[in-house]
């Protein structure tokens, strides 16, 4: 029995390397060669991940459209009351874009993007405006959140009914849009500063930035024309209302527009990619002080800082807007300056950030992007990540803005990608070694064989129903923790007949 066991794990082991090392590197190693990430187009990556993605997205939404546990959530709960959101928006933006490739001759798909989405698309703009899953924001703002301040989720419902209108042309949600539009615009052009809070004395100028994005796109559903709004929304991110290093601040106060904190990279890279299609000359001035007083080579690495170069801020942290903080570059920074690179056609910077992105997703067989996956709200928002990369790989760049090409991967890119493939590989071979040892030799002295023989059949079947009902990571581990067993030693004869340590994982 414990031969079996041992043949069993074997097997189970270089399946395991072969799908969790060798195929995620090779896909790497060929997606980080993609000329659309060099220059404008699509990479085949971002084509690939709207269709494994799009089912997921769809079933996940009108799940959580149908229990509404959303409701239930704390303001306190920041991941599973905005990101759910947040990332519908990304994904709604995002197919905007492949629609877009689609129309102007690019078939990779297969199927038109619009058509193969259809019920993606409907359920991520219906559970944006879902009175349920807007509870924490009248926790903050009352019953008059839709019309009182409160940029940020009035936001997210412009930029959702607006691709859906761009899309489905289906006139759902017609009304409240107007009506957001309207509202918003008016009293963010009634405030003396130009800015509003997203949060009762939390204001982030990225946020209102997008805001006034959202409502310039949706003229074109609406047939109306805030240019002029547009145009004077600039004062409220130039001047006295800018940092010392004349970028906008990741936050102000909202009464007099003054700076409570420095320019940060999380926010730098969103309003890089959100002013272009506002305000073409102070777009390119912006980034290119972002790119001089943040862009760094360390590690092996090439990015954006989270803080400025020479900042006494610490290089190692981590919160909630910037994600982890290595070395000086910010996780979110380079996640958005992904997009704020290709959107000022400065894909000489966005091809070293995206060959980091796609080399450290490690996208599965069945299309998932784990790493995304994990570190996105796996109850809330699982989808979350991968919803942003898929966004982030199909912006292209905005028009009047010169397009500099090129670009190399950092030297991270390459130690991560042969590192994984050759530890797969190897892996494949020692479980190989111990298949063959112990079809072979198949003396061996074990302790408490039965016990074992009953753990490793308990995780094997935990690890199936685990698999079965959606629990990926749990059922990974349930997995590894059985490739831990049989424990076995030497033979009596002093022959090693199945080592110890090719036993294992």
């Amino acid at each position: 029995m414990i031969q079996k066991i041992i043949c069993a794990n074997s097997v189970f082991a270089a399946l395991l390397a072969a799908l969790l090392l060798v195929y995620p590197s090779l896909r790497a190693a060929v997606s980080i060669r993609d000329p659309a990430l060099q220059g404008p187009g699509i990479a085949q990556a971002a084509w690939r991940l709207q269709r494994h993605l799009t089912p997921r997205y769809a079933a996940w939404a009108q799940e959580r459209l149908a229990h509404g546990q959303a409701a239930k959530l704390s303001t306190a709960d920041i991941s599973g009351t905005e990101w759910p959101l947040f990332g519908s928006v990304f994904y709604l933006w995002a197919i905007e874009n492949l629609q877009s490739a689609w129309e102007t001759g690019n078939h990779a798909a297969g199927t038109e993007p619009k058509v193969f989405c259809r019920d993606a698309i409907i359920a991520a703009s219906d559970l944006v405006v879902d009175p349920k899953q807007a509870t924490w924001v009248e926790k903050h703002w009352g019953t008059n959140y839709l019309h009182q301040q409160d940029v940020f989720y009035r936001m997210l419902v412009i930029a959702a009914l607006t691709s859906r209108a761009r899309l489905l042309h289906d006139g759902a949600h017609l009304d409240l849009l107007r009506d957001q539009v309207e509202t918003l615009s008016k009293e963010l052009n009634n405030a003396k500063s130009g800015l509003l809070n997203d949060y009762p004395s939390q204001c982030f100028p990225g946020d209102v930035m997008a805001a006034i994005a959202c409502i310039h796109r949706a003229d074109s559903v609406l047939g109306a024309d805030h240019s002029k709004f547009v145009e004077r929304s600039l004062r409220a991110f130039t001047g006295p209302n800018s940092t010392r290093l004349k970028l906008p601040p990741y936050r102000a106060a909202a009464a007099t527009g003054a700076p409570v904190s420095e320019a940060r990279g999380c926010a730098n890279s969103y309003m890089c990619l959100t002013s272009p299609e506002l305000w073409t000359g102070q777009a390119k001035a912006w980034f290119q002080l972002y790119e001089k007083s943040f862009w760094q080579h360390s590690l092996g690495f090439s990015g954006f800082r989270e803080f400025p170069i020479g900042a006494s801020n610490s290089d190692w942290t981590i919160d909630v807007d910037a994600g982890p903080v290595i070395d000086g570059f910010g996780v979110a920074a380079n996640a958005f300056g992904v997009g704020a690179a290709r959107k000022n056609g400065r894909f000489d910077l966005a091809y070293p950030l995206s060959a980091e992105m796609l080399a450290t997703v490690w996208e599965m067989p069945n299309g998932t992007l784990a790493l995304p996956h994990v570190l996105s709200n796996l109850s809330d928002a699982p989808m979350l990540g991968e919803a942003a990369i898929l966004w982030l790989l199909s912006i292209q760049p905005e028009k009047g803005f010169p397009v500099k090409t090129g670009g190399s991967a950092p030297t991270f890119v390459y130690i991560l990608i042969v590192g994984a493939l050759v530890l797969g590989l190897w892996r494949i071979v020692a479980a190989i070694e111990t298949l063959s040892v112990t079809l072979l030799e198949p003396g061996l002295i074990v302790k408490a064989p039965r016990l074992q023989a009953l753990l490793w059949a308990g995780l094997i079947m935990g690890a199936i129903a685990t698999l079965c009902f959606g629990y990926s990571l749990l059922g990974l581990v349930l997995l590894l923790a059985a490739l831990l067993l049989p424990r076995v030693k030497k033979t009596a004869s002093g022959q090693n007949a199945a080592p110890v340590e090719k036993g294992w994982f």
